[in-house]
């Protein structure tokens, strides 16, 4: 921003605090918000408080905000005119995880923790809109829109598979909606750098369940039956080949099961064995080799007598960025932090229903460094950020607003 003249005469000038600056002086109130969401954690669609947290703090800012979004989400739009429209994301879900650590904002909730920084993200999100409506404010705000979307269930998806950022595109979230962007506080990563790339950035993902039935017998007998639990075993190791012969070995793809679950006693032959799993890939191709190789893997057990039943979920699509969004957000963040700072993101094979967001706009996703001391890995019960991150996500999400209202208009 530009010097501001002040009264006492041309020679004196003073420059404007930048974003960054001013966010910092929210330091105290976001930490404060952020620990009080961190004690009071809530699963995927069931995010009622902290979406009245959200809705609060927008509605407070004279933002036009809608409720039960999505089921639990807060949609909330600051308007400044005609313009583009520029989507900021913010997930609000906890996990099921039982938090172990000893702090003084550890979660009150039995079983239930915000063990992936989503209490950052709503903190983030809620002060990045402080900052752009001051922006408005002072008549420095580009004209258009800025929707501010809080969504629930990243983490899962309900009985129908769909995620919070499905439901929330089916209630209108992203209609208008010129560009959407995302950020993710990373635990694991050196806290106060940048991580963003063009194209796929973070890997597709579906459910695998499969059902084997056999013949119970005493396992004395076994040739009287149709042992279940030997046949999943011959399906789950014929799957491993299907990852080094069915698809290329330039592309990626994994297939993996977490859970088997069979038989009722040591001496008697598996009845019934269910399985499941996961497979990540980045490109279509990939997925139906998974799913075409995990079929036939199971399906030809039949030929030694089993019953078998294989479901491939839905699942999520892989993020892409944009490569127009990611370099207009790229160059605002190494103006925020310095190009040192700001690292290229190496694809990984993790999963974000921000995929759907950036199916709707042209998106870009970025990963913002977390680490304390000693870094803590997501969805793990020791799970924590370094909250003097707070006020850079907030900047980020608002200069990448203020660029992409620039660019679009």
């Amino acid at each position: 921003m530009g010097p501001n003249r002040t009264q006492d005469g041309p020679e004196a000038a003073t420059t404007s605090p930048t974003l960054l600056e001013r966010a910092t002086e929210f330091q105290t109130d976001m930490v404060e918000m952020r620990r009080d969401l961190h004690r009071h954690p809530e699963l995927s669609f069931q995010e009622t408080r902290t979406a009245a947290v959200a809705a609060a703090a927008m509605e407070a800012l004279g933002l036009d905000v809608r409720t039960a979004v999505g089921i639990t989400g807060v949609v909330a739009d600051l308007r400044n005119g005609n313009g583009p429209l520029i989507a900021l994301r913010a997930d609000m879900d906890a996990l099921p995880v039982q938090e172990s650590a000893d702090h003084d904002y550890k979660s009150t909730v039995d079983g239930c923790m915000h063990a992936c920084g989503h209490d950052g993200h709503v903190t983030g999100l809620v002060h990045a809109a402080r900052l752009l409506h001051d922006m408005k404010e002072r008549g420095e705000l580009p004209p258009g829109t800025v929707r501010f979307l809080f969504q629930p269930s990243e983490e899962t998806v309900d009985a129908e598979g769909k995620s919070g950022a499905t439901r929330m595109i089916e209630d209108g979230a992203m209609q208008g909606a010129d560009a959407v962007l995302g950020i993710h506080l990373g635990g694991h990563l050196p806290s106060g750098s940048v991580y963003l790339a063009p194209g796929p950035v973070m890997a597709g993902s579906a459910e695998l369940r499969v059902h084997v039935r056999g013949v119970s017998a005493h396992a004395a007998m076994p040739h009287q039956g149709v042992d279940a639990l030997v046949l999943a075993a011959q399906g789950i190791l014929a799957t491993q080949q299907v990852i080094s012969r069915r698809i290329d070995p330039m592309d990626s793809g994994i297939l993996t099961f977490g859970t088997i679950h069979g038989g009722t006693a040591l001496n008697v032959l598996a009845e019934s064995v269910e399985l499941a799993g996961t497979l990540r890939y980045f490109e279509d191709h990939v997925r139906e080799a998974l799913a075409d190789g995990l079929r036939g893997a199971f399906e030809a057990l039949r030929a030694q007598g089993a019953e078998v039943e294989v479901d491939v979920g839905a699942g999520y699509i892989p993020v892409v960025n944009d490569a127009a969004v990611t370099e207009l957000w790229r160059r605002a963040a190494v103006d925020v932090v310095g190009d040192e700072r700001v690292l290229r993101f190496p694809p990984m094979m993790a999963a974000e229903d921000f995929a759907f967001l950036a199916a709707e706009a042209p998106g870009c996703f970025i990963w913002l460094g977390a680490a304390l001391e000693e870094p803590r890995n997501h969805h793990h019960p020791r799970f924590d950020i370094d909250e003097g991150v707070l006020p850079l996500a907030s900047t980020l999400l608002a200069e990448g607003a203020v660029a992409l209202l620039k660019d679009r208009a």
